[in-house]
């Protein structure tokens, strides 16, 4: 089995409320000269068949970008994996693949890597990334069809991506650059990060 970008859609998760950031969106939040999310997206480009966001607020500002907005379907900020039951929802191709909007160095080749395992094993059903065995639970890709799985773990009270794909099939790929995957989450986080690259 040979994956085609055009059977991957991304998601650009920016749908949190930036509570140790003063509660401001993170996503739209400058990173040399641009919004985070916008480095997302822009890393995202070209791994992908197509690309949405998942934000709730400030709309308006993300439709700029140029690709679909979509919103949460459960209420209150119900954090990333809400983000992801409603990509899934939407979604019109065998595979989803979901990024934070407040890593803005990821790696170029995730996409590739993370599809890589499912061309080996068809039962595989969600991989994730990891480094030096930790797992970066918004960084992985899923078969959409586990959007009725997720819905009932979400209807249990579940809220934790890890604790989601705990019992389904998946994998963990490694990756080289653990900074690759810093995320930032303060402005000083951000300042620093700057400074380094």
């Amino acid at each position: 089995m040979s994956i085609s970008l055009d059977d991957i859609t991304g998601v650009i998760l920016a749908g949190g409320m930036g509570r140790r950031m003063g509660g401001v969106d993170k996503g739209l939040r400058n990173f040399k000269n641009a919004p985070l999310a916008l480095h997302a997206m822009m890393r995202l480009s070209g791994q992908v068949g197509s690309m949405t966001i998942n934000a709730n607020r400030n709309i308006g500002v993300y439709e700029g970008f140029g690709i679909p907005v979509i919103c949460d379907q459960q209420p209150d900020f119900a954090g990333p994996l809400a983000g992801m039951q409603t990509a899934l929802s939407y979604a019109t191709v065998p595979f989803l693949v979901t990024v934070p909007c407040d890593v803005p160095m990821f790696p170029l080749n995730l996409v590739e890597k993370l599809s890589a395992p499912f061309e080996k094993n068809v039962g595989l059903m969600l991989t994730v990334a990891s480094t030096k065995g930790r797992h970066h639970p918004v960084f992985c890709m899923m078969r959409t069809e586990l959007l009725p799985n997720m819905e009932e773990f979400l209807r249990k009270g579940g809220r934790k991506i890890d604790a989601w794909y705990a019992n389904i099939p998946h994998e963990a790929v490694e990756f080289d650059d653990e900074s690759a995957f810093h995320n930032v989450n303060t402005l000083e986080e951000l300042k620093e990060l700057e400074q380094k690259s």
